[in-house]
């Protein structure tokens, strides 16, 4: 096949140019990304011959080796793992098919510092591309295992790239650099240098699990000295805590979740008995920006007796941890596993259960000793968490013990639950709280009123999931959890205000009034009474106390289940004017059809005040400007 020349997508090309022009200052990263690409390549090579022992692969020495060329001033980074076929370099090499693309774009522009620039690299699959930084031209050499036939890949990091077929390419992939002259001054070092190889190498890939070979210099008349390895490929999880820097743990995280920062914790457990194994989970400092997309990668890689079989192994962490990284070696379990055999493997469950009281009691430490970690925790990670408390009823009591939520106690400081209850007026019997999209919108919004009258503190929950996990957690040590928009609130209860008399005489002043409004409203309410709960504002719309609220309802929706639209209760408050006006209009005029107007415009304005959208806005607008018109 003749060699065929094709342009980059727009959006490799931009990521190319900002690579090219210096974004990142650390430009040792590059070879940090090749060397893992690499060592991926090899992983999947290997767990490949495992599930298929016909495919014609060779992996008796599996490996990583670098090639320095000072005369040429190339630099090759070589592996004899997978590779590639035609098609698949043109998918994965020539265009970037990751939807985060533009994401990535747009976060590389808006960095602040170089170290957050740097963080972004490899954490869009785009590590490939940071050759470019380092040199005018790369070429790419590549054959997939158990093909005859290999690819060339050349690109100038410009506009375009070139792909051909290649007869004599060994299995695996090359990347020859063709370098860029050094410049300190732009932090360019020469990576001809083979004292700089190796320190990048000891510095990102020391605990690779393959062996990273690199031919030493030799000088005129010697013999070819043996290639030396760099790395020391010991796996970090079954080294002592005593033997291992955080750096290292670092490091080691940054190569299995393509993060490049820091993790905000180091998980490490050994179990021994019956069933060994070991793992070593990391936090992350900041949620992946796919955390929530049905493409996200969840799950621990798996290995067993130091052989990697599984990337992403979903059965070892519930989906609500989804955004732990780690890894987990276990000493008894078969090498040919699939993910079907795991999600029914007894073992496996029991490594699930340990796993997951572990990072949920480690989340407890952070919260107790270190008040700013768990913040740092709880806003990256805190809606996520929810989730556990739908589908894991068993560490439920867990996952409230280290949750935290917006209060009126407070503007800034969230509370747990057991705070909350610690500070709970006396006679109070209920755990307070109302859902919607914003504080602003749920402090502001007329269900308050009362509750903020009478100091009662609410907890303010904004996040999609609670609308579901507060109807299925039900209550807390014995406290049950009530919507302050739902049902039948009364804070005079106990005779604080008004009395029962008092009470008694405005349910039948207003009879009439009620009972007419109900059937005016007949289409959009199922009950008009007067309200315990307001203060400031005329009217509000509640849901019964086992509706489904209107957020829920649209969230069904959203998500293909069709839901009956339940009607909604309309309480007014007697003491404002507004009401009094229209039960003293409703008693003196016998044609009310000017009256039905203002009912309905209260009954949307009530709608409106709660976030809620009117049924018919056109007319809502209609009926306002005619009164507004009255009035002038």
């Amino acid at each position: 096949m003749p060699t065929e020349t094709f342009e980059f997508q727009v959006e490799a090309r931009q990521l190319l140019q900002l690579m090219i022009h210096s974004v990142y200052s650390n430009k040792d990263v590059f070879l940090r990304e090749l060397v893992s690409n690499a060592s991926d390549a090899l992983d999947k090579l290997r767990l490949e011959k495992l599930r298929d022992d016909t495919l014609d692969a060779d992996v008796s020495d599996l490996r990583i080796e670098l090639d320095i060329d000072k005369d040429a001033r190339t630099l090759t980074v070589r592996d004899n793992g997978i590779g590639m076929s035609y098609d698949e370099v043109g998918q994965l090499i020539g265009t970037i098919a990751n939807s985060g693309t533009a994401s990535f774009l747009k976060e590389l522009r808006e960095a602040k510092d170089a170290a957050g620039a740097e963080g972004l690299i490899g954490q869009f699959g785009v590590g490939f591309y940071s050759g470019f930084m380092v040199a005018d031209e790369v070429t790419l050499v590549t054959r997939r295992a158990g093909e005859s036939q290999g690819t060339r890949w050349t690109s100038r990091g410009e506009a375009t790239y070139t792909l051909e077929t290649v007869d004599d390419a060994p299995q695996g992939t090359s990347v020859t650099l063709h370098l860029k002259p050094a410049d300190p001054e732009n932090q360019l070092h020469d990576y001809t240098s083979p004292w700089k190889i190796r320190e990048i190498v000891k510095r990102y890939s020391d605990f690779i699990t393959w062996p990273i070979r690199m031919v030493p210099e030799t000088g005129e008349g010697d013999s070819a000295p043996e290639a030396e390895t760099l790395n020391s490929m010991k796996a970090l999880w079954a080294r002592s805590r005593e033997e291992v820097s955080d750096d290292e743990y670092h490091e080691l995280y940054k190569h299995i979740s393509h993060d490049w920062r820091d993790p905000l914790e180091t998980i490490r457990l050994q179990a021994e008995g019956t069933f060994e194994y070991q793992a070593l989970l990391f936090v992350p400092a900041h949620a992946p920006h796919d955390l929530f997309t049905r493409d996200f990668k969840r799950g621990v890689q798996l290995y067993v007796k130091r052989v990697f079989i599984m990337e992403d192994c979903e059965a070892l962490l519930p989906p609500y941890l989804r955004f732990v990284k780690g890894v987990v070696d276990a000493a008894d379990l078969s090498l040919n596993v699939s993910r079907e055999i795991l999600q029914q493997d007894r073992h496996i469950r029991m490594m699930q259960r340990r796993l997951t009281k572990k990072v949920l009691s480690t989340v407890k430490e952070i919260m107790t000793k270190d008040a700013d970690r768990y913040a740092t925790f709880w806003r990256e990670f805190g809606t996520v968490l929810k989730e556990g408390l739908l589908t894991d009823s068993e560490n439920r009591d867990a996952i409230l013990a280290v949750a935290s939520f917006a209060t009126t106690h407070s503007e800034d400081e969230p509370t747990t639950l057991k705070q909350y209850v610690e500070r709970m007026k006396d006679g109070q019997e209920d755990i307070y709280y109302i859902t919607g999209e914003s504080r602003q919108s749920i402090e502001n919004s007329p269900h308050m009123e009362a509750f903020r009258d009478k100091g009662i503190e609410v907890l303010l929950l904004t996040d999609p999931v609670d609308e579901v996990w507060v109807d299925a957690v039900g209550e807390y040590e014995g406290k049950k959890l009530r919507s302050v928009a739902k049902g039948e609130i009364d804070l005079d209860a106990k005779g604080e205000d008004k009395g029962d008399g008092e009470r008694e005489k405005q349910t039948e002043e207003y009879a009439g009034l009620l009972g007419w409004m109900r059937e005016q409203l007949d289409e959009d309410i199922k009950e008009v009474r007067l309200s315990t709960r307001l203060t400031v504002s005329p009217a509000c719309v509640v849901s019964d106390a086992h509706d489904l609220t209107p957020a829920l309802e649209n969230m069904y929706r959203a998500m293909g289940q069709e839901v009956p639209r339940a009607k909604r209760i309309l309480e007014l408050n007697p003491d404002h004017l507004l009401v009094k006006g229209l039960n003293q209009a409703y008693k003196e005029n016998a044609d009310r059809s000017g009256l039905a107007e203002s009912a309905e415009l209260l009954h949307t304005l009530a709608v409106l005040a709660e976030g809620g959208q009117p049924k018919d806005p056109a007319r809502f607008v209609k009926l306002v400007a005619d009164r507004l018109e009255r009035t002038l």
